[in-house]
């Protein structure tokens, strides 16, 4: 990676809303080639209009990354098209109103773990060989600031964010002698769709002063922007007023 990211290919998995949808878009509009992904076509389809619009470059591509199969082919996929990835970005992620330990069921549970970290883990063993290839890549997963502070999120939320931990650090580790690196980014409250998944709605004067989700496209675009030399493994972002 390097402050110039022209002919670049960046993988944005939940790219059809919140931080992955402005990720996506504001690495489009930095001249990264972006290959969207997400379940909701028509959500993906207005991503593309939006970016094509800006003059930049976005392939749209429905998979779900919790499935393996949908996994490998997106990235079989995007090497036949661009021949690299240079950056994969994990912004899927899901949450239940019913979490508490008295409400939540096995099926829940499951759900979160399986979109929240499951897929992450898809992903990352599906792009590494690339990457292990070009000797280059970074990966960066979305957490949740939940994760050094605990809180009502529920146990399968914050399980499952935890667990982006290890992964994200196990892989730093286990690659970084092949020049992969990796990011965990940990967003305080941030004004996305997931938060009408909260048993109580958010009172509107908090949202006023949360994050947005372009604030978390910012920090993944300082990561891309940093050369191979320079690794951060943990970037917390939090609102400044809460």
């Amino acid at each position: 990676m390097s402050g110039h990211l022209n002919n670049l290919t960046a993988i944005v998995v939940g790219a059809s809303s919140g931080m992955g949808r402005a990720t996506a878009v504001l690495l489009a509009r930095a001249g990264v080639h972006v290959i969207a992904v997400a379940r909701r076509l028509d959500r993906l389809m207005e991503l593309k209009q939006q970016v094509d619009s800006n003059g930049g470059s976005v392939e749209i591509c429905v998979a779900d990354a919790t499935n393996s199969e949908d996994v490998q082919r997106v990235m079989s996929q995007s090497l036949q098209k661009t021949g690299r990835i240079d950056l994969l970005v994990y912004a899927t992620g899901t949450n239940t109103p019913d979490r508490a330990l008295t409400v939540l069921t096995d099926a829940n549970w499951l759900n979160l773990i399986n979109t929240n970290l499951t897929g992450a883990f898809l992903c990352t063993k599906a792009v590494l060989p690339s990457m292990r290839a070009a000797r280059n890549g970074l990966i960066v997963y979305l957490s949740s600031a939940c994760v050094q502070m605990p809180d009502v999120s529920g146990v399968a939320y914050q399980a499952s964010k935890h667990g982006l931990v290890g992964l994200a650090h196990g892989t730093r580790v286990e690659e970084k002698a092949n020049g992969i690196r990796t990011t965990v980014i940990f967003p305080g409250l941030c004004d996305t769709e997931i938060l009408t998944k909260r048993p109580v709605p958010t009172p509107r004067e908090v949202l006023d002063q949360s994050l947005a989700p372009e604030d978390v496209a910012e920090a993944v675009l300082f990561l891309a922007r940093l050369p191979g030399r320079a690794a951060v493994p943990e970037l917390q972002l939090l609102p400044a007023k809460l």
